[in-house]
């Protein structure tokens, strides 16, 4: 009874804590957007238009369990913005799934990419549940149903849903196949598919890449090269391990990396193949024998001259800002950095690369995954690379730009250029037609 207590409100403790980084998240992304609309002297009868979401749908999902039993779920689906093309954007399974969320998340896409200047606006979607309590069967049939509720508001031209929290490309084909049920054969419906049905070579490491080429864009404009460079990289999932990788190729240094498992630390630099096998064969971190074991919490503070947060959001704080030694920090997870922190690394001269910008790889391969099911004709691994760093590089020039024109730093910059180019389409759309 002690340990369900305390597992109950270790739980309460982490829902609460998601809760505020949610809050934190939804504040900081309308404060920016404010920001650079003040910057931009938006109307403000337009400035409120482009907040409002185009559409949001809440539909009851109930299906019978394993046991026979019926148990239904709500899922939410948050159209934000579509005056430059279908909507985009993830779908989470998550207990702590509620519209606040969905409606900051989607709004943050449809600044996204416009930075990334692909042809979409912003949605994001999902279903409150666990899915570490449904088996296989159960989540198909729950994904299959949610996709009965929407399938008539998603669509290739309308809205294009992809793998968030909780969902991966086996969740995308059950609603690449039930779509396809009522609307017939539409592969680009979804992206983040697995390979066999359409999916695009290049998908899986593009965040992580992406945020490479986005490091690579500023220190080229900087007179300086990735293998200059030392790293720590906090959060080595998806995302960290393909920035490692990178990284590594390119002849920088990580000096110490953390994810759930704990924090390992090597000054001479980190063996990153090795550390890739390792944590396939073991998954413990901790117990790699190429580096020492730290402080978790140490992680963010470690002396490196690039700090790439890829974990969760609000991790750089007010109360260890101040102790960032990097000079750089590229944001690849989203809002890593608190407001109150950015404000006090600006002040101690360490730069941003937001995560507007810097994590933009992976809606933007999405888009060629989305193109390249449209035309029936696929890339090869080499050309998706090629054409996400073509993309990172001039997203970065166009970022650089309106710096310039309105004297402001990387994220207002990237904000700024997002939400003129939505203001812009708006516009030229005739919004109050």
């Amino acid at each position: 009874l002690v340990f369900s207590q305390s597992i109950t409100l270790r739980y309460y403790h982490f829902s609460i804590l998601i809760q505020f980084i949610t809050m934190n998240a939804l504040a900081a992304t309308n404060r920016n957007f404010q920001r650079a609309a003040r910057i931009l002297g938006l109307d403000s009868k337009l400035e409120k238009s482009l907040l409002i979401p185009f559409r949001e749908i809440k539909v009851e999902c109930t299906i019978p369990k394993d046991d026979g039993t019926l148990v239904s779920y709500v899922g939410f689906r948050i159209q934000h913005d579509n005056a430059r093309g279908p909507m985009k954007g993830g779908i989470r399974y998550h207990p702590e799934v509620e519209p606040d969320e969905v409606n900051a998340l989607a709004q943050l896409m449809t600044w996204k990419t416009a930075v990334a200047d692909i042809p979409y606006g912003g949605a994001k979607g999902g279903i409150g549940c666990n899915p570490r309590d449904l088996s296989i069967s159960e989540l198909e049939r729950l994904t299959r149903v949610f996709t009965q509720k929407i399938h008539d508001l998603i669509g290739v031209q309308r809205d294009v849903p992809a793998p968030d929290m909780g969902t991966n490309a086996q969740t995308m084909a059950w609603i690449l196949d039930e779509y396809s049920k009522f609307h017939g054969h539409s592969p680009a419906v979804v992206t983040g598919k697995p390979i066999d049905l359409g999916g695009s070579l290049g998908r899986e490491a593009a965040t992580g890449l992406g945020v490479i080429f986005a490091t690579e864009a500023w220190l080229a404009d900087n007179g300086k090269s990735i293998s200059d460079h030392t790293f720590v990289i906090q959060g080595f999932g998806n995302v960290g391990t393909w920035a490692a990788k990178s990284i590594f190729d390119r002849g920088g240094k990580v000096v110490a990396v953390s994810d759930i498992t704990g924090a390992i630390k090597n000054p001479n630099g980190i063996d990153i193949p090795a550390l890739l096998k390792h944590k396939e064969s073991n998954g413990n971190l901790t117990e790699f024998q190429g580096a020492d074991v730290m402080d978790a919490d140490e992680v963010l503070t470690h002396e490196c001259d690039i700090l790439i947060p890829c974990a969760l959001g609000g991790v750089i704080s007010k109360e260890n800002a101040a102790d960032v030694r990097a000079k750089l920090v590229v944001e690849a997870a989203n809002h890593p950095t608190d407001p109150e922190a950015h404000e006090i690394l600006s002040k101690r001269g360490v730069t941003i690369i937001p995560d507007i910008y810097a994590n933009a790889g992976g809606v933007t391969v999405s888009y060629f995954e989305w193109v390249q099911n449209i035309q029936g004709f696929m890339w090869d691994e080499e050309k998706v690379n090629r054409e996400l760093k073509r993309y990172m590089s001039r997203a970065f020039l166009d970022i650089k730009a309106m710096c310039k024109i309105h004297e402001c730093d990387l994220r207002m910059g990237a904000f700024s250029l997002a939400v003129n180019r939505v203001a812009r389409a708006t516009l030229l759309r005739g919004w109050e037609a």
